[in-house]
Parts: structure tokens; sequence; C-alpha cells
């Protein structure tokens, strides 16, 4: 039997909690304010400890802290009704041990209560890290109440407060720079610099040189010196998009750095360090790129220290209802036009589409459909493509997923992304997240060839 005290002012989910954790045969007891839950504690000493956010008086982050300062031994489960990032962050930070969303899920709760209960605290970020806001955060739209999203928002909550490696793995346009962003703001703070790299837009010669920076006369055509992005990075975050695209040379510096933290510009026998830290992300699985011999297994353990997974929007569309109304206020204000509403009809249409663009695809169809419509509501008639299906969309396979290599599926979207967007090779490098000359790259490889009814497009 466990101590348990319930610290929520709603005074029914005391009583519903109670009588499930006593069926459990544990030892429950609630209070309905922060203070009073505060002196039940003192006394009482409880062996976990579950927090609502948002309390009379003192609220539960910020009484969080006095609780982790006075019993830093007690686990302490926060419960809220917001689904949104800053919230979670906030909450890990500050000394939370897990994290749950009203309406609770009685099977969650159990897991993570028993997790809890044998002793493991999660929370091991430092308490004095600086705290992260709102407007910090520049990640407004990273908004979620499905389960996977929760678990990225812990992370970067976790993770924020040390100078760890960390990989963002996750399909094109699901977001991993904003998270890169959420770590680097949650961390170091909007002060600092945040430096981003694609590993995939530049040539070998001409990454190297932006990566670790050059001294005049290095090379051809250097006629000043150039800092290189780990310098200006110094004391911030380096996040290097499309990792998976480094050359053997690069991946062999990109090593060394992360091992002595030191790096040599071109055109120098000079070492110079550097406090930056690595954030790293990639829509490739990098363990095959191993097996391959395409990436170095040495560089590979030293990026995933921690990994953070970012799901497809097609396994989360509970989050459109989050998502739909933030991505829609942001792009009004961008735009300038009045506020906007989705017609329950092309919110339909939105849960039965497949977004193989995720979150990038959704934002740009509501920056159509707000462009478009005259009208405050938006409806499907602005997006007849999305509520009828893209013409010209090539089929897909007819055998089984499972009976397809990756190979054949990542060629097989690129030639619907490729028809559904009439070769307009910009726009399908939007959808795809991939630069120019990736995509370039990849149609080479596949052999991929446009329609003969039509001409290539290529130069838009």
């Amino acid at each position: 039997m466990s101590r348990i005290l319930v610290i929520d002012d709603d005074e029914a989910i005391c009583r519903t909690l109670q009588v499930h954790l006593r069926s459990l045969g544990h030892e429950p007891r609630s209070a309905h304010a922060f203070d009073e839950g505060l002196a039940m504690a003192r006394r009482w000493r409880p062996q976990l400890l579950i927090l609502d956010v948002r309390l009379p008086g003192k609220d539960g982050l910020d009484g969080l802290e006095e609780i982790k300062r006075e019993q830093p031994g007690i686990p302490v489960l926060m419960i809220t009704a917001f689904h949104d990032m800053v919230t979670t962050v906030t909450a890990m930070k500050r000394g939370a041990s897990d994290y749950v969303t009203k309406p609770i899920d009685i099977d969650e709760l159990d897991r993570i209560v028993a997790h809890l209960l044998k002793g493991t605290d999660r929370s091991h970020a430092p308490e004095s890290a600086p705290l992260m806001t709102g407007a910090k955060a520049g990640a407004s739209i990273m908004v979620g109440r499905s389960r996977a999203m929760r678990e990225v928002f812990k992370t970067i909550g976790m993770v924020a407060g040390s100078n760890t490696t960390v990989l963002i793995v996750g399909e094109s346009g699901t977001g991993k720079e904003l998270v890169a962003r959420a770590i680097h703001h949650a961390g170091k703070g909007p002060g600092a610099p945040f430096v981003a790299v694609s590993c995939a837009a530049l040539v070998e010669t001409l990454l190297e040189s932006d990566l670790f920076g050059y001294e005049r006369g290095a090379f051809t055509g250097a006629v000043n010196r150039q800092v290189g992005k780990f310098a200006l990075a110094n004391d911030g975050t380096l996040f290097l998009d499309e990792i998976g695209e480094l050359s053997p040379t690069i991946q062999a510096k990109l090593l060394r750095v992360l091992q002595e933290r030191e790096f040599r510009p071109l055109g120098t026998s000079e070492l110079r360090r550097t406090n930056a830290r690595v954030v790293t992300a990639t829509n490739l699985e990098l363990g095959r790129a191993v097996e391959t011999g395409r990436f170095r297994e040495d560089l590979f353990y030293r990026l995933q220290v921690v990994t953070v997974s970012l799901p497809p929007l097609r396994e989360r569309k509970e989050d459109l209802d989050d998502l739909v109304p933030v991505l829609l206020t942001r792009i009004c204000a961008e735009t300038r036009r009045g506020a906007k509403r989705v017609s329950p009809e092309l919110m339909a249409a939105f849960r039965a589409h497949d977004w193989p663009g995720n979150v990038r695809e959704l934002e740009n169809v509501l920056t159509k459909a707000v462009v478009l419509s005259p009208h405050d509501t938006l409806t499907a008639d602005f997006l007849p493509d999305l509520a009828a299906g893209a013409p010209g969309v090539a089929e897909p396979s007819a055998r089984a997923l499972t009976e397809l290599s990756l190979r054949d599926i990542e060629r097989e979207h690129i030639e619907r992304v490729l028809a559904a967007t009439g070769w307009h090779r910009t726009r399908a490098c939007e959808i795809l997240g991939v630069s120019r000359p990736r995509l370039r790259r990849l149609i080479r490889e596949y052999g991929i060839a446009p329609p003969k009814i039509a001409a290539d497009p290529g130069g838009k």
C-alpha cells in the first residue's frame, strides 16, 4: 500500500481518483488548493503526489518548484486540461516526473503510477534552468493531445537543461526543426544563437567550409576569412538537418567535434573550441544506412544519445482539432486576413485525408484556403483536390505494402507528389521536405521521368 496525495480543485475528480486508487490497494488523500496540499504533504509524507496545473491561488506549476525544494524525493504526476507543448515542457523542467491530460485515461494513469511508485523519478533537469514561455518558445503550432506528441513534449522538457546530443527522426513535414528550436529555447534561452544547416543543400567542399569556416587564402576564391557555423553556434545550438546526407569525410570530422569539442578551420592548423549543442534530424533510417555502409556506426551512436521520434500526421489525426485553429490564427495574421474558421465539412475532409506531407502540407492547404476564400468560414469548395482526391496522382502499387521495400515505397511516394504538383519541383520539395539538389538526385536514382503529355517545368 502506498500513500498518494491528490491536489485538485475539482472535488469530483478527487473523489473519483480516491475511489480508484483505493481499489488498487493504495491509501489516497486529497486537497483542493496548493497551500492546503503542501501542508498535508509536510505532515503525511506521501510516496506520490498527483498535482493539477490550474489551482486557485498558487497554481500547480508554481507550486511544483516549492514541492521539489522541500521534498525532492517525492515523484510528482501533473494533470491538466491543456494540450500545448509549453505547459508540458515547463512542468517537466520544474521537476515533474510525468504528465497526463484530462480527461484522464485510467489505463495510462495506472501505468504511470505503478512506474513512479517503483522509485523511478524521471525528472533530472536542473531546477535553475531558464523556463520556457510561449513567446520564447516560438513554437506555438506545436500542439497535440495524442499520446505520441505528449511523449515528444515530455522529452523536450527533460533534455532541455542538458547539453546532450539529440537526434530527431520523422517523416518530412512533421516539424523536426520546430522540435530543435523548442529544445534550444527551453534550454539555452532566446539570447543564445540557434544556427540551422541543411546537410543536403551544399556539396561536400562547400559544406565543410560552411561548418568549420576558413582562413583567407585557404583555397582559390577565399579572399576573406569566414567564421564557420560551429563557431557561430558557440554556447548555443547547431541544428544539422538531413544528417543522413553527410559525406564520409564530413562524418569523420563531425565525429571528432562531438568527441573532442574542437575543430580546425580550413587553411589553418589551429584548433578551435566549441560549446555548441548539436541537434540533428533525418527522415532516413540511419540504422539501415549504417548496415549498408553509408553512415558511420560510431557517429550514429554519438548522435542518438537521445532520440525524439515525431509521428506522421496520419497517425495522430486527433491532433487536427488543436493544430487547425492554431495554424489558422497564425496564417490569418501573416496574410493580414480577418479571422477564419473551418466548416465541419472541411474538417471531415481533413480527417479523411492521409496527409503525406504531414503538418507542412496542412499549413499549405490552410494558407491556400485563407487566401482564396472571401468568407469567414473556410469550406471544401476552395479545396476540391483535398475533398475529391488530387487529379493526376499516380495510383499506389497494387501490391500490398508488406511486399514493398522501403525504396519502392519512397519511389512511389515521390512519383505521386511530383504528379500531384504537375512536376513543379519547388512545390514538390516543400511537400517532401527535401532540398532541390536532393530531389534531383532522387529523380535520377529512381529513374523517374515526367509524363510525356506535358513538358517538364523543372525550372520552377
